[in-house]
């Protein structure tokens, strides 16, 4: 029996192309030059599933041109903002993703954004490189420490969970926002307050991280409307989605003071970044490392190989999106 033929948009980590090419016959797309949407969907003519990832931007007008041979979509991510679901379901296209291998890698992503940005890091690094460290002084970058801290989590899901128990191990204090409460023993595991509105938690944030999917009630949220509901000198990280934050706004509050630091790890329009970031000292800058770990990346390749296993298998996917 001849095996079934997927394109891989992008080379995936050794171990996940290994097990994709032993049960399937795999065209991959070199990561130079990088795939374009029209690339893929000529590719797409003569395949039977597609494993793309998060820099193929999928829209509905994208969707509609994809042959009528591909009924599966899986994408290596834990977002699927790129994907225009309503559009593969009407065209009967199966889709699903990679949701846990980036849990754990983007919760110490987070954790090294808090670190970093209450302890000046980035401006410590650049004094070294630039050769400009004069010896040490009393009062030389001298930031915050986290243990008695209230860190508010917006979005306390797996990796907002999983970023919590780090953050206990600080000695901070957890308080948390979302649209689902978390079950009681959850709440007890991580002694964290839940906030019935985004601005009770805002109020006591003296530590604030974006945790929540990129939705149309979420994107661009983060605004200076939010800014000045967040303690004076508040400090701020994402790892959720780049497009949840009003970078003017973010930029502005920087300089002014009213946040004293920003860890950032995504960014609107990566990798092309708002110009205000470059020269900003208090921010934290990191090119969307949130799961650049061996393990993350493998599982997630795993993860997206085990929906298309399933649907050549005629199962429900088991990381169904659509």
């Amino acid at each position: 029996m001849s095996k079934k033929k997927i394109l891989i948009t992008w080379p995936l980590p050794p171990a996940a192309m290994e097990r994709a090419r032993a049960t399937y016959d795999v065209i991959a797309h070199g990561d130079d030059p990088k795939i374009t949407i029209e690339e893929m969907l000529e590719t797409a003519k003569s395949v039977d599933a597609i494993l793309l990832t998060l820099n193929e931007k999928c829209p509905k007008a994208v969707i509609d041109q994809i042959p009528e041979n591909i009924k599966c979509i899986s994408t290596f991510s834990i977002g699927f903002d790129h994907i225009d679901l309503e559009a593969c379901k009407a065209r009967g296209i199966k889709v699903g993703n990679a949701p846990h291998g980036v849990t754990v890698a983007t919760a110490e992503i987070a954790m090294l954004l808090l670190l970093g940005a209450a302890r000046r890091a980035s401006e410590g690094e650049r004094m070294i490189r630039t050769r400009s460290w004069p010896g040490w002084q009393p009062l030389q970058l001298v930031g915050q420490r986290l243990d008695n801290k209230k860190l508010g989590i917006y979005g306390f899901g797996k990796i907002g969970q999983a970023l919590a128990q780090r953050a206990r191990g600080f000695d901070m204090e957890i308080h948390y926002f979302d649209i689902y409460r978390a079950k009681p023993e959850v709440e007890a595991k991580y002694n964290a307050v839940y906030h019935d509105s985004l601005d009770s938690l805002l109020s006591v944030s003296e530590f604030f991280s974006i945790n929540a999917p990129s939705t149309p009630e979420t994107r661009y949220f983060f605004n200076k409307d939010v800014i000045e509901k967040l303690p004076q000198g508040a400090i701020v990280v994402n790892t959720a989605r780049g497009d949840l934050v009003n970078d003017e706004d973010m930029i502005a509050a920087l300089k002014s003071g009213r946040l004293a630091y920003a860890g950032l790890d995504v960014f609107a329009g990566e990798p092309k970044i708002n110009e205000g970031y470059y020269d900003l000292p208090n921010t934290f800058l990191f090119p969307h490392l949130g799961s650049a770990a061996i393990e993350a990346r493998n599982q997630m390749g795993f993860e997206a190989l085990d929906n298309i296993d399933a649907f050549f298998a005629g199962k429900d996917m088991p990381f169904k999106l659509a």
